[in-house]
């Protein structure tokens, strides 16, 4: 079993993978990140590893361990695989959740999830989660929200990507008819609203990789994050 220790550079490490500071496509140094770290190759590697079977690193025997590659069909599916997902956990809502539970997400997200003006794209991005991820918990099901847990780390950075360039008051507009939807406990209502919130065109998604593998060697994924929401144009 992993020890503190351990846990602790998985972290460290899973943020620099979601966030592309280590560059995609490109081997580890593992002696220059342990280095960095702070921490011998052996919990390195145990952490590595956890996160090869996360898919957010590559490990080529003979070769060592590679950034995962930033290509739009990989995002693609993965974005298609959390329309999958997320639409099944707003009708499974729609029927567990008590009303109790579907006025305390509505509270939430009014309180802290609407407006997003001023905030970085970081921020942004995390409060979207949760309103998601907080749906997919009232499905009730676990392992539906591990999934969907999953899927977010590996798409962070490429929506990080969308919500800089992307107009913000869709978006609110569109979280509004979701809860809508749930509030009413209409399913196909609800799963309709979320599937066309978070569906991706191919080319929206192959745009939104270009810019991020320009943002990657030119600016640093910080720069992204960092920036702020402006104010939403309706």
């Amino acid at each position: 079993m992993a020890g503190p220790r351990v846990d602790d550079i998985y972290d460290q490490v899973k943020a620099m993978a979601v966030s592309f500071r280590l560059r995609p496509g490109d081997r580890l140094n593992e002696v220059a990140l342990s280095k960095e770290l702070g921490v011998s190759r052996t919990p390195l590697r145990e952490a590595l590893n956890r996160l090869v079977a996360e898919r957010l690193f590559d490990f080529r025997p003979g070769q060592g361990f590679f950034c995962r590659p930033l290509d739009a069909q990989s995002i693609f599916d993965l974005f298609e695989l959390r329309q999958i997902i997320e639409t099944a956990a707003v009708r499974a809502a729609c029927t567990k959740a008590t009303t109790e539970q579907l006025q305390a997400l509505h509270d939430e997200l009014y309180a802290t999830g609407i407006d997003i003006t001023g905030l970085t794209v970081e921020e942004a991005v995390t409060r979207d989660e949760a309103f998601h991820l907080g749906i997919a918990r009232l499905s009730g099901n676990m392992e539906l929200l591990q999934t969907l847990m999953r899927i977010n780390e590996r798409i962070r950075y490429i929506r990080w990507i969308s919500m800089s360039l992307d107009r913000v008051q869709r978006s609110k507009d569109e979280h509004k008819r979701v809860m809508q939807a749930l509030m009413n406990r209409d399913a196909d209502e609800a799963a309709q609203a979320l599937g066309t919130h978070i569906n991706k065109r191919m080319d929206q998604v192959q745009d939104a990789v270009r810019h991020g593998i320009s943002s990657i060697y030119m600016e640093g994924s910080d720069d992204i994050s960092t920036r702020i929401i402006q104010e939403a144009q309706s």
